[in-house]
């Protein structure tokens, strides 16, 4: 299998220095392409919980409140046990632990599938949300070995992926679960298997190659104190939460905004979630590049700052086809921030790659989750509108930029 045979014939390189082009040729790039075809097929999956929100809402006669439940039960799982897990591989990998992770998420999909109450429904997300809690900071480490040096590239190609996979979800849900019914989930269960068998060829070559983690420590490092560290973290953090609240109010509402405001069809809300999705995959892909050659600080102030003129226009537009437009340009700006913060922070704390992932991956999962049982509150009682209205002013928070030190790297003094 000419897969298999790329896999184990690609080569972990230890340098850690700034890129160069000898360094790139060292790219385990079979390896980052694997993963992220597996982060793509993860996400599918889970994107499929949010896209048939209304289907379920409809069909058990959830209120919003209820809805915005499922996607905390989702995320704060996955947000819980994601920086646990990262902290015990920093200390003891896990290479097998990838396929394990994707069988979790195939038995929540069987459970989200066949569930005959609301109950069973949360639990089939908890299956999904922990599936994704094991997959993410392996997963992400795995890429950062394989990088070659290129850690922008390798983060963005990984996390491209599973962006993909969120803007396919919405319209796999739109054009076979919406009208084949609820049951017709369980047929992604064989993508489950598919990423299974991918997953256990990557796992084979982690094993051989994770000695490498132990080293994988960037030789050119700015000294700056143990406060300032501090400082960057929180701000990275406070990043974070302003892309993901927004993130959230997108992937859990923004098909009852168009459904309520325009009077679009359930299918074609669908479509236009997927346009947005796809445009964050886009913006992904196009950050790590961009922060390889200018720095993560560069992307960070382009990518979340650039989005306020977006969001604040958003909710005063009354045009579904501008709606549409403003959307993507949300979605391409600040996507591509998340591979330049995750960078940014392991190289602020270089040796702890799963440590980091599982926190910054974790608290995305956690805060989006939180955020969307807080915003399903604020729909009920306010309207759709309103959610909108509040998340614009977010992207502003992107100004706390300023207290990052240059660069990505540090050495405590």
């Amino acid at each position: 299998m000419q897969f298999a045979g790329n896999l184990r014939g690609a080569q972990v390189s230890d340098t850690t220095a700034s890129p160069s082009p000898s360094v790139a040729t060292n790219t385990a790039m079979a390896v980052i392409l694997a993963i992220s075809f597996s982060h793509m097929l993860n996400d599918i999956m889970q994107s499929l919980l949010s896209a048939i929100y209304p289907m379920l809402k409809d069909g058990y006669r959830l209120d919003f409140w209820q809805i915005g439940m499922l996607t905390l039960t989702f995320q704060v799982t996955a947000s819980l046990f994601q920086p646990l897990v990262g902290i015990y591989t920093d200390k003891r990998p896990l290479p097998y632990s990838l396929p394990f992770g994707m069988g979790s998420t195939l038995i929540g999909l069987v459970v989200l599938a066949y569930a005959g109450n609301y109950w069973l429904l949360l639990t089939g997300a908890a299956f999904i949300g922990f599936g994704s809690a094991v997959f993410h900071p392996e997963a992400s480490r795995v890429a950062r070995m394989a990088s070659g040096g290129r850690y922008g590239l390798a983060q963005s190609l990984f996390q491209v992926g599973g962006n993909f996979g969120q803007s396919i979800g919405p319209l796999l849900a739109a054009f076979i679960v919406v009208p084949l019914g609820q049951g017709s989930v369980a047929w992604f269960s064989l993508a489950a298997l598919l990423g299974m068998g991918v997953l256990w060829q990557v796992s084979n070559w982690y094993s051989r190659n994770r000695v490498a983690v132990a080293t994988n420590v960037s030789s050119a490092i700015i000294a700056i104190s143990r406060s300032r560290l501090v400082i960057a973290l929180l701000v990275l953090v406070a990043l974070t939460f302003s892309k993901n609240v927004y993130m959230a109010s997108i992937s859990s509402y923004y098909t009852f905004y168009l459904i309520e405001k325009f009077g679009v069809s359930v299918q074609d809300s669908q479509v236009f979630l997927f346009l947005f999705l796809f445009a964050a995959a886009l913006g992904t892909v196009i950050g790590g590049p961009i922060g390889d050659r200018y720095g993560a600080k560069f992307v960070i102030w382009l990518s979340i700052v650039g989005a306020v003129p977006f969001t604040l226009a958003l909710p005063y537009v009354d045009s579904l086809f501008w709606t549409a437009v403003l959307s993507f340009a949300i979605g391409v700006i600040m996507a591509s921030s998340f591979p330049a913060i995750v960078v940014f922070a392991q190289e602020l704390l270089p040796g702890r790659v799963g440590m980091v992932a599982g926190v910054f991956f974790g608290f995305a999962f956690g805060i989006g989750g939180i955020a969307a049982a807080v915003l399903g509150i604020l729909a009920d009682t306010h309207g759709i509108d309103f959610v909108y209205m509040v998340c614009s002013y977010l992207p502003l928070l992107g100004l706390l930029t300023i207290f990052l030190p240059k660069g990505g790297h540090r050495a405590v003094r």
